[in-house]
């Protein structure tokens, strides 16, 4: 009959096993970091700018501004047509609050940057991330970042084929004599999740311009995949 100290070398591992199972059980459980639908459908408040509720793409524009968007529509929503380029609100923000959702393809053959890929410019100038990384640990290159800036605090992404939300809160940079003082500021909820809370962020390259502080549009990216977004609305700053 084996001793007690075999006994409890052969169970330790067991019981080990058991506790970390029952504490993932838990914070899966109790975690309130769940992606949720707190916003999704939100609509937009008074005093909103409203960019798209569905139907035509009135109010956007190619990159350049030169001509109307060419993306496809339907009732409810519209998708990036590949090949036809980046489009624009024909508004300019400056200090606001933007509640965007979007839709994400199911790419199982693609990896990395080619799966599913966006990305929402706040002024034309910073880039948010959008892709498929539902399961992975977040990169400052996956959905909800900075691009190539910040990632997110946690991984708040649902799977494709499902809406998600953007609520944003963006402050942009401060001026003085032409240069600035104070760098742009971002707070981002993915999914009801806040994963960049007040962080101070630098331009994008891609976008409309490297130019911080000035008032810019909303621009979405056409990476060549079938991006969906809809129900897109943006509150000023007063």
């Amino acid at each position: 009959m084996p001793g007690l100290t075999t006994v409890f070398a052969l169970l330790a591992p067991l019981a080990l096993a058991s506790l970390a199972a029952y504490g993932e059980a838990r914070d899966h459980d109790d975690t309130p970091s769940k992606p949720n639908d707190k916003t999704l459908g939100a609509k937009p408040p008074e005093g909103a700018v409203v960019l798209y509720q569905g139907g035509p793409l009135e109010g956007w524009v190619t990159k350049d501004g030169s001509a109307p968007a060419k993306w496809d529509t339907t009732a409810t929503h519209f998708t990036v047509k590949p090949g036809t380029g980046d489009i624009k609100s024909e508004k300019s923000f400056g200090d606001h609050t933007l509640h965007l959702e979007f839709n994400l393809p199911l790419m199982p053959e693609a990896k990395g940057q080619a799966r599913a890929n966006s990305g929402v410019y706040l002024n034309g100038v910073y880039e948010v991330q959008v892709l498929d990384s539902y399961g992975l640990t977040p990169q400052t290159n996956d959905c909800g970042a900075i691009y190539q800036q910040i990632a997110p605090s946690v991984n708040a992404c649902k799977p494709p084929l499902q809406w998600q939300t953007y609520d944003i809160t963006f402050r942009k940079a401060r001026l003085k004599d032409g240069q600035v003082v104070e760098r742009a500021r971002v707070t981002l909820v993915h999914n009801g999740i806040t994963v960049i809370d007040d962080r101070e962020i630098d331009p994008t390259p891609g976008g409309v311009s490297l130019e911080a502080g000035n008032d810019g549009p909303l621009l979405l990216q056409d990476h060549g995949n079938l991006v969906e977004f809809r129900n897109i609305w943006i509150v000023p700053g007063k």
